[in-house]
């Protein structure tokens, strides 16, 4: 269930956010403007959630005569229900810089780029990301698997930056979706490796990036630093992205998508939404009218079948040991 949610929203903030941020579309938010809806939207749910929580863990801790394993576990005022380092490494990944790099690229570059680069190569950088930080082996099907990922990125980064001195800008959009890939991956590997709750870690990195971000962010939006329309832009485009981008791409599908982590652990997790690069690209063409290159479609198809390749690997290891355990069963 979990996987599905994380899809489908993947999915769709692939499309609305091109739609949203693409300045050719006629978009009244910027992307720092989108950012700020976001936090904010998010902010609204998971800010009391934290302060309940805190709450519960201090009553709880008193109880037991433990209070000061309570203080210890949470941060920011009680916001944070982790402890302050942890909320900082993972909101600074997690909260702020990966919604600042993704949302600049879809100015830029085609939500298709998005779909391979962001997501597709997703798997690439926490499967090397694992074996640094988690000590886990990657087996030769998975490495052909990831070795497509990287020829499919290739095909469609490469092309951009072919063309960076004609004037266009798509490489820039490329660049950042990477970057943004990396950043989220990063912050997976982190998550598993730490096993961190789904539902503290997402309060967390939401309320690092409520006392972070959004101040600042007011404070240039009042001094007139930086082009911002979020607090003049009509309400219901704040209210939309707030919604969506608050409250379904990181209330929802990043409970939804940590708890992934914890099953499935963070390279697999990433491989199973082998669906998004596909889904992503093509809901671009019918819904937003983007074309697709061949190099587009060669990369995709890379991509999409590096990520199947890991899929496959790992639910046939799951096969033999189901089966080993169960001679019987297997042969049936």
């Amino acid at each position: 269930m979990a996987a599905v949610v994380t899809v489908l929203i993947w999915t769709s903030f692939i499309v609305i956010a091109r739609a949203s941020a693409d300045p050719a579309r006629g978009g009244v938010l910027n992307p720092f403007d989108i950012v700020y809806a976001r936090i904010g939207g998010a902010s609204l749910v998971l800010l009391p959630w934290g302060l309940w929580l805190t709450w519960r863990d201090r009553i709880r801790a008193q109880e037991a005569g433990t209070p000061d394993l309570a203080r210890a576990g949470r941060s920011l005022g009680g916001l944070s229900p982790l402890p302050l380092r942890t909320t900082l490494v993972t909101g600074c990944l997690g909260g702020v810089l990966y919604a600042m790099l993704v949302y600049s690229g879809f100015v830029f570059a085609p939500a298709a780029h998005a779909s391979v680069l962001s997501a597709g190569s997703l798997p690439l950088w926490t499967a090397l990301l694992a074996v640094l930080l988690l000590g886990e082996r990657i087996t030769p099907t998975r490495a052909l698997g990831l070795a497509l990922i990287v020829v499919g990125d290739l095909l469609v980064g490469g092309t951009s930056l072919l063309h960076a001195l004609d004037g266009s800008g798509v490489w820039r959009g490329d660049v950042l979706f990477i970057g943004a890939s990396m950043v989220w991956a990063s912050y997976s590997v982190l998550v598993r490796r730490w096993a961190l709750d789904a539902v503290r870690t997402t309060i967390a990195i939401t309320a690092f990036a409520f006392v972070t971000y959004m101040p600042v962010y007011s404070v240039l939006l009042w001094l007139q630093w930086v082009p911002g329309r979020v607090w003049v832009a009509p309400w219901q485009d704040v209210v939309f992205q707030m919604l969506f981008q608050g409250v379904g791409s990181v209330v929802i599908s990043g409970i939804t998508f940590t708890k992934m982590i914890q099953h499935f652990g963070p390279v697999r997790s990433t491989m199973i939404t082998a669906l998004v690069p596909g889904l992503s690209a093509l809901s671009a063409v019918l819904i937003l009218g983007e074309p697709l290159g061949w190099n587009v479609l060669a990369g995709l198809a890379l991509v999409s079948a590096g990520i199947v390749f890991g899929v496959r690997k790992s639910s046939l290891a799951i096969t033999l040991v189901a089966a080993s355990a169960h001679p019987a069963r297997g042969k049936g």
